[in-house]
């Protein structure tokens, strides 16, 4: 009931774009991983189905358990790790090797180590990490206006207009805008849809010392520095403080060991998408923005449930828009 009074319009479109981000950029990095190690459709499926399911369900249960805005999601810098380490082992050394990272992280998640690094660390600092990595998104914008800049231009506009008027809604008034400009162009690819569901496949885990020092280790340690260390600087620069990292890395290392035989290759905390959801956009007080959380892991499940709907539908908008969004 709390839960209901406390929903806004805003915390639902907040929800709502910190997943589709989610999708339109760190996903793209995980087919491009799937595709180097020549991996099968239902592998990739099933790979998309885990980390959706695991972050959806982490996101709502933490969310509502903390009453903070937690945003799960897979680990981006672990997924571009794969890129050139999964070609190198079979597909259940490499599953192997997501148990042995997974329990590392779970280890240091309930040992409580994390939360002491974390809170010797200046706030300036964790703004200035955030700051880095929102600067390649910012750039990105530029490269997008050189490829369509009648798009980009378009949704930049709408967005510097909306901010000014109704900030919590210019985000998504700028993705209307871009769909709308995409059609009225003509450069949507319909004929791309396709409307599948997700299937999960087991995979068998088997254990290599080999690759479990190449896909295990390197993981988990980028996972900790490029994305809880991040989020938890997201966490502390939006006013949440009080929330501890031990039970995020605990829940993170807990559902992405459950789920790796599915090919789930690491949970972690959000930072780029959790921003979305922390800051006042999401809603003017922050005890109400947890709702953002929620509404994100339940667009989780269902963009998870049909991960090849969703795939196609980003095959058939063009890269400068997704980018632009991002």
């Amino acid at each position: 009931m709390t839960l209901f009074k406390d929903m806004s319009l805003s915390a639902l479109v907040a929800g709502f774009i910190a997943t589709v981000i989610s999708y339109a950029g760190p996903l793209v990095i995980i087919f491009q991983a799937a595709r180097t190690a020549g991996l099968p459709a239902e592998v990739l499926s099933s790979w998309i189905w885990a980390i959706s399911i695991g972050s959806g369900v982490l996101g709502i249960v933490l969310s509502l358990r903390y009453r903070t805005p937690v945003v799960i999601a897979w680990s981006a810098p672990g997924s571009a790790l794969l890129v050139s380490l999964l070609p190198q082992v079979s597909l259940g050394e490499a599953v192997g090797a997501y148990l042995v990272a997974n329990l590392i992280v779970l280890v240091v998640g309930l040992s409580g180590a994390f939360d002491k690094l974390v809170a010797r660390l200046p706030l300036s600092v964790c703004a200035a990490m955030l700051a880095g990595i929102l600067f390649s998104f910012g750039s990105a914008l530029f490269t997008s206006l050189q490829e369509q800049p009648l798009l980009v231009l378009g949704m930049f506009v709408t967005y510097l207009l909306c901010k000014r008027v109704s900030p919590r809604y210019a985000v998504l008034a700028v993705l209307l805008v871009g769909v709308g400009l995409v059609i009225g162009r003509g450069e949507l690819s319909a004929d791309a849809w396709v409307i599948g569901l997700a299937t999960p496949v087991w995979i068998s885990p088997e254990f290599s010392p080999m690759a479990i020092l190449n896909i295990g280790v390197p993981p988990a340690v980028v996972a900790l520095t490029g994305q809880f260390i991040p989020g938890m600087a997201v966490l502390r620069s939006s006013g949440y403080g009080q929330m501890a990292a031990r039970p995020l890395l605990a829940g993170c290392g807990l559902g992405s060991l459950l789920l790796a035989p599915f090919a789930c290759h690491g949970l972690a905390l959000g930072a780029i998408t959790a921003a979305i959801c922390t800051g006042p956009e999401a809603h003017e007080q922050p005890e109400r923005r947890y709702v953002a959380g929620v509404v994100g892991g339940v667009f989780y499940l269902l963009f998870g449930l049909f991960g090849a709907t969703l795939v196609s539908l980003f095959t058939a908008l063009p890269q400068a828009l997704v980018a632009a969004l991002a």
